[in-house]
């Protein structure tokens, strides 16, 4: 398992894109509309950034709500999905994604609950 991103959800996509591309030279690899948000990966060297900003309501909106913009998760890659979540499950870690579901970019993922990670919502990825 290796870092891959870090969500970052925000009510100004394109403020923040301009800004994180600027600041860390890092290029707009990907963008979409998916699960009620518009979704942006800008590539680091060792990574990316996942900028979240919410489009029809859904968690992102609710989180920004909630706790205003900033990091909303940190994602691992993994090569196989379903062994994390039920490694994770062995460590005392309760998933809110039981098994893996289709993200943002077509890959798999399975999101940890916080209350269990350090207040820390952790999403496995599989690309």
């Amino acid at each position: 398992m290796h870092f891959d991103h870090a969500g970052i959800a925000t009510n100004d996509m394109d403020g923040l894109k301009t800004l994180f591309s600027d600041l860390f030279a890092a290029p707009v690899v990907h963008e979409e509309t998916f699960d009620g948000m518009r979704v942006v990966f800008l590539e680091l060297e060792n990574g990316y950034f996942e900028l979240l900003e919410p489009h029809e309501g859904g968690p992102i909106a609710t989180y920004l709500n909630r706790s205003g913009p900033g990091i909303h998760h940190l994602a691992i890659e993994t090569d196989d999905i379903t062994a994390a979540i039920e490694h994770a499950i062995e460590c005392g870690v309760e998933p809110i994604d039981s098994e893996p579901r289709q993200g943002a970019w077509g890959h798999d993922v399975a999101f940890m609950h916080p209350k269990t990670t350090g207040g820390v919502l952790v999403e496995f990825v599989s690309h």
